[in-house]
């Protein structure tokens, strides 16, 4: 998934800022404990999107696929005072688990941890969207992107992880999951209701801005 070697790998994380201790618990634990470890953000792309978030400084942030909870917190590091993050996933067997995780944290009471299916959860939500971020089953990608367009304020970001699907986007020989992120990738870049860009950020990270 990362495009970078090892030793890039250690370099970038030593020259960005120290991963906060839960999130190296989260990630430890994640890597140790949890089926499909490699779905974790981890310390890089971790600062990445506590950064953007920073940078906006959102009301409302709202991420489908909150997997053990590392990038919610990353987001939750920007929120203004009142601000909140919505995060939605559908596998009740890590709830307890992320709902912990949570607690331990300066950001629970900002934090609506929300269990079903994303797209019926979407539609039931009445707010504005300063970021959105979209990491959860990749065949419905477009989907999330339709359902949370017109609830993302203008200037607003949404941010789609696993773009690059480990290179394969630059293979001749796609399969069935490479072609439904290609199909993706070529909708946004045809969006002239965006500003885009791909960060080559382990599995790519695409940046979408609404005009």
């Amino acid at each position: 998934m990362s495009f970078v070697n090892d030793d890039l790998s250690a370099y970038l994380e030593r020259s960005c800022e120290a991963e906060p201790e839960l999130l190296k618990q989260i990630d430890r634990e994640t890597q140790l404990e949890v089926l499909m470890p490699r779905m974790v953000s981890g310390h890089f792309q971790g600062r990445v999107l506590s950064l953007l978030s920073k940078m906006i400084q959102p009301k409302c942030v709202l991420e489908i696929g909150t997997f053990t909870g590392y990038a919610t917190l990353c987001f939750a590091e920007g929120l203004t005072k009142n601000g909140k993050i919505i995060t939605l996933d559908i596998n009740e067997e890590l709830e307890d688990r992320v709902r912990g995780y949570f607690a331990a944290s300066a950001f629970d009471t900002q934090i609506d941890y929300r269990i079903g299916n994303a797209a019926n959860i979407i539609s039931t939500i009445n707010e504005v969207f300063d970021i959105v971020f979209i990491d959860a089953d990749k065949k419905n990608n477009a989907l999330y992107y339709h359902l949370i367009f017109d609830k993302v304020r203008s200037g607003g970001l949404i941010l789609v992880d696993n773009v690059l699907w480990s290179g394969k986007v630059v293979s001749n020989k796609t399969d069935h999951d490479t072609t439904n992120i290609l199909t993706f990738n070529e909708m946004i870049s045809a969006d002239n209701r965006v500003e885009k860009l791909i960060l080559p950020i382990r599995d790519g990270l695409f940046i979408i801005r609404k005009k």
